[in-house]
């Protein structure tokens, strides 16, 4: 499993990488592989200002849908228009053409109560 130190990860799976005044926000590696085969992903909150923990979008397996929760506070600024036709792209590279959201933070500070690669490994337990 990979697991970058560059990016923050939250105890229901997701990460955030921030760049600039953006930030990237996906699945994690672990996350994909518990899932299996993801056949379609629908976020409709392009456009919102979501608050920290609030749902952003599901994505779906050939049997459940899971929610998927943001983060970080911020506005949906895009969703991966990549997967719309590549659902599998989040299983084959969650980190980087499977990100599902970009988003403008509001308070990038939020950050600092998610967890780092290590931390995120003792919780599922590798």
């Amino acid at each position: 499993m990979n697991y970058p130190n560059d990016v923050k990860y939250t105890n229901d799976h997701e990460w955030i990488r921030l760049e600039g005044d953006i930030a990237y926000v996906g699945i994690t590696d672990y996350a994909q592989d518990q899932l299996g085969d993801i056949v379609f992903v629908d976020i409709q909150t392009e456009g919102e200002t979501l608050e920290k923990g609030e749902t952003f979008g599901t994505i779906e397996v050939v049997k459940t849908v899971s929610d998927l929760f943001i983060p970080i506070g911020g506005e949906v600024l895009e969703v991966n228009p990549e997967l719309e036709e590549h659902p599998e792209l989040v299983n084959k590279d969650p980190y980087g053409k499977g990100w599902l959201i970009k988003i403008k933070p509001t308070d990038t500070t939020e950050m600092d109560d998610l967890l780092d690669a290590e931390a995120y490994k003792q919780i599922i337990n590798e």
